[in-house]
């Protein structure tokens, strides 16, 4: 299979250090107690970088993992959970919650700016009657940004748990799951961490350990199951077979972020974030959204006489780039430049908005100047 760059929101390049971490021999996951150790010393080092010192747990599988197991565990028959909307992945939360006999309630808002913490007050003064609320940080078909800062106390106020979907905001965005007061965090190692597809992420605070602790009827699955993790670092023992190699690359990773320093990485994703989008714009090209925007993709609205998946599959077939549009009704709408974790990088930047260029032009866009250029000419201006 041919080697295509790829700069859709995730999975992420890798790093070669990464890569070869996760090539070497490893001692035996289910066996060894030394890896279970270290299991947990990965884990801890996640927490570091996550803002917390809740318990942390990687998970074998992709990031979505992590947002079913929290709903699994947290979800009995009849719970109400309120669902916050304001885009296609924080709507999605609702189908979890249904799975395992919960019953959501949407509270839906304009996918095209954050949730408003004033809109959710004044839901919660008529109705607060629920077990917890999900929402997303980034919602990446639209690139919206959810403020977790403001929204996550304001739920805690009403002793609501959170449980919050960081796959695209983690490492990119300020989390802090401490200070926010979030109660269940989800991540995965493909997006802003720039770890390989393997392990989903999840922190797991006092509050949702005491709702999993007092559960009335047991949770409807194993492997989306945070109890089976309850004591095993006491116990040495894992709950079932860990893929070490995903966790060697992941604790490879986490060094790379915690060398450059958690601060400097959020800053860097800003400098690369504002330039794409003052870049695009100074082109001809109209961003999705007016401002709450994530510094981990930027999406870019394609004119209807191209369209985005047309512009997609031109990139692809005559230039052996890999973009992503959006999904469901965005898809033909909206073209997402991914510039998180190893793609935030201004000479990786560089070459994936030549190519855009080029593909546009093709198409018959007659943008003003060169993307590319542009782009390199904003980021030194701002920096």
């Amino acid at each position: 299979m041919r080697y295509k760059p790829n700069y859709a929101p995730g999975p992420t390049d890798v790093r070669e250090n990464v890569r070869l971490a996760r090539a070497k021999r490893t001692n035996n996951s289910d066996f060894d107690k030394t890896f279970v150790r270290y299991y947990r010393e990965v884990s801890q080092k996640m927490g570091q970088v996550m803002g917390t010192t809740n318990e942390v747990l990687l998970l074998v599988g992709e990031g979505i993992l992590a947002l079913e197991a929290a709903c699994a565990s947290l979800t009995e028959p009849g719970d109400r959970v309120l669902v916050l909307d304001n885009g296609i992945y924080g709507e999605g939360f609702k189908d979890f919650v249904s799975i395992y006999g919960g019953v959501p309630v949407v509270l839906s808002f304009d996918h095209r700016s954050g949730i408003p913490a004033e809109a959710v007050r004044a839901y919660l003064e008529k109705d607060s009657d629920f077990k917890y609320a999900t929402l997303v940080h980034c919602d990446t078909p639209t690139s919206v940004l959810n403020n977790v800062t403001e929204l996550c106390p304001l739920l805690k106020e009403y002793g609501i748990l959170t449980v919050v979907d960081s796959v695209a905001g983690m490492v990119g965005e300020p989390i802090s799951v401490d200070a926010n007061k979030i109660d269940i965090c989800c991540g995965g190692t493909q997006k802003a961490i720039s770890a390989p597809v393997g392990l989903a992420i999840v922190s797991v605070s006092e509050d949702a350990q005491k709702a999993m602790d007092n559960r009335k009827t047991p949770i409807a699955s194993f492997y989306a199951n945070l109890q089976v993790f309850k004591g095993y670092a006491e116990k040495e023992y894992l709950p079932y077979t860990t893929s070490a190699g995903d966790v060697a690359a992941l604790d490879a990773a986490l060094d790379n972020i915690l060398e450059e320093g958690i601060e400097a990485v959020y800053a860097r994703h800003d400098r690369i974030a504002s330039a794409v989008r003052e870049a695009a714009q100074a082109y001809g090209l109209a961003l999705f959204l007016d401002s709450d925007r994530s510094n981990t993709v930027t999406a870019i609205r394609i004119p209807e006489e191209i369209g985005a998946l047309r512009l997609q599959e031109h990139l692809s077939e005559n230039y052996d780039l890999l973009v992503a549009t959006s999904l469901a009704q965005y898809a033909d709408v909206i073209l997402r430049i991914g510039h998180m974790g190893e793609n935030a990088f201004i000479d990786k930047l560089i070459y994936v908005l030549a190519i855009v260029d080029n593909g546009l032009r093709d198409l018959g866009f007659a943008g003003k100047g060169d993307l590319a250029q542009l782009f390199i000419a904003i980021y030194k201006e701002n920096n």
